[in-house]
């Protein structure tokens, strides 16, 4: 019978802890800090790129060498990269240029024009 040995997978143990702090020190900068917001929104694009390293190297095995002497899927990665390339761009897109409804968020203009829609109405 082959004796099975368990042994807790520290390079795991360990990315989960690197991208627990990391998310922390983001969620940190954009809520707490003081900084301008330019170096909040830099700062947190830096820890974005560290953990998606970290998420590929100590969870995806990207340089293993059971994968063919540490074979990297170059195509796999290239397209994963130009998709989320895509989303993000078509997402800020439609955040800064989507459809304009006129009012900017005025409400003072949408209660006078329903207080003169029942007033019209009131009648019938």
């Amino acid at each position: 019978m082959a004796e099975s040995k368990k042994r807790v997978p520290m390079n795991h143990v360990i990315g989960f802890i690197l991208s627990l702090v990391m998310t922390l020190v983001a969620a940190w900068a954009a809520i707490q800090s003081d900084l301008p917001v330019t170096w909040v929104i830099i700062g947190i694009m830096i820890l974005a790129l560290l953990q998606a390293g970290v998420q590929l190297f100590m969870f995806m095995h990207v340089t293993e060498a059971s994968s063919g002497n540490g074979h990297v899927p170059w195509n796999m990665m290239f397209h994963g990269f130009a998709l989320a390339g895509i989303l993000v761009a078509g997402s800020l897109f439609v955040m800064s240029f989507g459809h304009d409804h006129g009012d900017h968020g005025d409400m003072g203009d949408m209660e006078q024009q329903e207080e003169q829609h029942s007033e019209d109405h009131s009648g019938h």
